[in-house]
């Protein structure tokens, strides 16, 4: 395995547009440190944003997790430059030739898709775990190290995602219309779910959230809920105004085994192809 990562990782270093959106990536994960210097001034009112209780243990696992996840497309651009980049210069067929198998070859892949994933996790652990030490309100180390179930998912989420930009760079052999193929794939979710919500189920009896939940992309967003309700000066205001955010923003195990589902059919399915395809 280590010699398939090598020559996966030999292969992204010596393309410059591959290492520009690797660092690009994890620079954008370490700025989120530069929120807690945001500031806001409205007349006499004043006030930061690492004093809402942002950077909260163990808020900050859920808050960090959440939004840095938007930032995957620069890795998921890579992952699908990988794959498309493997027909254009006809390394895959070279590969084959010098005696890797289509199974090794899809393996070398999924474990560079593996490891994209554990980095980013590592990363955006120690980054968290950094800006909680410095700005938190609670230290205490059961406080710090409870809801580490957002870091869980957070890996999955990411290794769902490269599979799937796997998959689609495996099917669809370029670049720019993999990524097209995935951006109407997330419309035609957003289509099926508002369908799904007004027009079959309704959104009163829970059928159309249960059904969405199955979607590829649906599945790997409901992993991290939104975390901003959670804050409570969110929840002040809210109650003030008699609105009810009770929300349950828990990782379920149930919406993690949907997710490690979907990566096994992505990985298969991209073996097939590659089975199946005269290359």
């Amino acid at each position: 395995m280590a010699r398939l990562l090598q020559i996966e990782f030999i292969k992204l270093w010596n393309n410059r547009s591959s290492r520009i959106l690797i660092f690009t990536y994890f620079l954008l994960i370490t700025s989120i440190a530069l929120v807690s210097m945001i500031k806001f001034d409205f007349g006499d009112i004043h006030f930061q944003l690492a004093d809402q209780g942002i950077f909260n243990f163990p808020y900050i696992w859920h808050f960090n997790t959440y939004f840095v996840a938007w930032f995957k497309l620069f890795l998921a651009i890579v992952i699908v430059s990988m794959m498309a980049n493997e027909y254009s210069n006809k390394t895959i067929k070279q590969n084959l030739i010098d005696g890797l198998s289509k199974k090794e070859f899809v393996l070398s892949k999924f474990l560079t898709v593996l490891v994209f994933a554990l980095i980013s996790t590592i990363f955006i652990f120690v980054v968290s775990l950094i800006l909680g030490l410095l700005y938190s309100d609670f230290n205490e180390v059961s406080i710090i190290f409870s809801d580490l179930e957002f870091i869980l998912a957070f890996f999955l989420k990411l290794t769902a995602f490269f599979s799937f930009c796997l998959f689609l760079g495996v099917l669809v052999k370029r670049s720019a219309f993999a990524l097209g193929f995935l951006f109407i794939w997330q419309i035609i979710e957003i289509i099926a779910i508002v369908v799904l919500e007004q027009k079959v189920f309704g959104t009163k009896n829970g059928m159309a959230d249960w059904v969405t939940g199955f979607f590829p992309l649906r599945s790997m967003y409901n992993l991290i809920d939104e975390p901003i309700t959670r804050l409570n000066v969110i929840k002040s205001a809210a109650k003030q105004l008699g609105a009810d955010l009770g929300a349950n923003y828990h990782v379920h195990w149930y919406e993690m085994l949907i997710v490690i589902g979907w990566t096994v059919i992505f990985i298969y399915l991209s073996y097939l192809l590659l089975k199946k395809r005269d290359l």
